[in-house]
């Protein structure tokens, strides 16, 4: 890498570096924790190899902080009620700190409802559509994880997220609208963008802060960013190139964009493993409620 490379790569913001701040935070209050912390159930609903690495990423996690990891695989022809019964049993289980529903699951399975069959004090993932209502109310401490890890990314610039005119591109039901809630509630003012809006550019350009979860490769240019802005990449997109090799990338052109901000995510190493440390935190907020609720003594 020549010198001028590496002046310009002071400008992303590396995942693993505020994965290792969070975690080390997290290892520290479990250490002290009383009575002792319970376990994470990881479940899958059928052989799901797509996504191992993420469940491999979260066990690792769990390991170096301190938490009982436990993975279940619960056979991909159990029905509807089944499933609900069995987490149904894991919200009663003291020995359960938190459940963490794997997708996608078969097409059966509706997992919307079993998100919300997951207790709201051991939604570690903050995919219960109560714990996602309660950011509307500023409580953004159990928020899904990927958009509590852009926000919590966006933090780590320095920027003062009061007054900040950030752009949210996107505006899924588990990314894009409450990582916008959460930025509001944080002070910042927002615009949410979406495939029905007219010119994209023309906001992303004014913005002190760009967000971009859409799923589409390289949809963001230098041109749509102003000079200086942060742009907080959350797209994971499959390409393959002309001979023949596969590579991750963002929906951000990283390497044309990060010529014009003042910070950038890469992809991958970006968002994805402060993700996974936001899921340890987010555990450690349900130890906190369970323990206040009279849960645990």
């Amino acid at each position: 890498m020549s010198a001028e490379s590496k002046v310009r790569d002071h400008r992303l913001i590396e995942g693993k570096a505020v994965q290792a701040r969070i975690l080390a935070e997290v290892a520290e209050e479990v250490a002290t924790a009383s009575p002792p912390v319970g376990k994470l159930v990881s479940v899958c609903i059928g052989p799901t190899p797509e996504v191992a690495v993420y469940v491999r990423n979260q066990a690792r996690a769990a390991a170096k902080v301190g938490i009982p990891f436990d993975q279940q695989v619960w056979p991909a022809e159990i029905t509807q009620e089944e499933c609900k019964k069995r987490i149904q049993a894991l919200n009663d289980s003291k020995d359960v700190l938190g459940i963490i529903l794997q997708r996608p699951v078969p097409a059966h399975i509706n997992v919307r409802s079993l998100q919300s069959a997951i207790h709201p004090l051991k939604d570690v993932e903050g995919m219960n559509p109560a714990s996602i209502g309660n950011i509307v109310y500023s409580d953004i401490a159990l928020a899904p994880c990927t958009a509590a890890a852009s926000v919590e990314m966006l933090r780590s610039t320095g920027l003062d997220l009061k007054g900040l005119e950030v752009v949210m591109i996107g505006h899924s039901e588990i990314v894009g609208k409450p990582a916008a809630l959460m930025l509001t509630a944080e002070g910042a003012t927002v615009t949410v963008c979406h495939h029905m809006t007219r010119s994209v550019a023309m906001h992303s350009r004014r913005a002190d802060a760009v967000v971009v979860a859409v799923g589409k490769a390289h949809l963001i240019g230098p041109d749509m960013i102003k000079p200086g802005a942060a742009v907080i990449d959350i797209g994971i997109n499959q390409i393959t190139d002309e001979d023949g090799t596969v590579r991750i990338v963002g929906d951000v052109d990283t390497d044309a964009v990060k010529e014009v901000a003042g910070w950038i995510t890469p992809v991958p190493g970006g968002v994805g493993p402060v993700t996974v440390a936001m899921l340890m935190r987010n555990s450690m907020v349900a130890y906190r409620r369970q323990k206040d609720a009279g849960w645990i003594s």
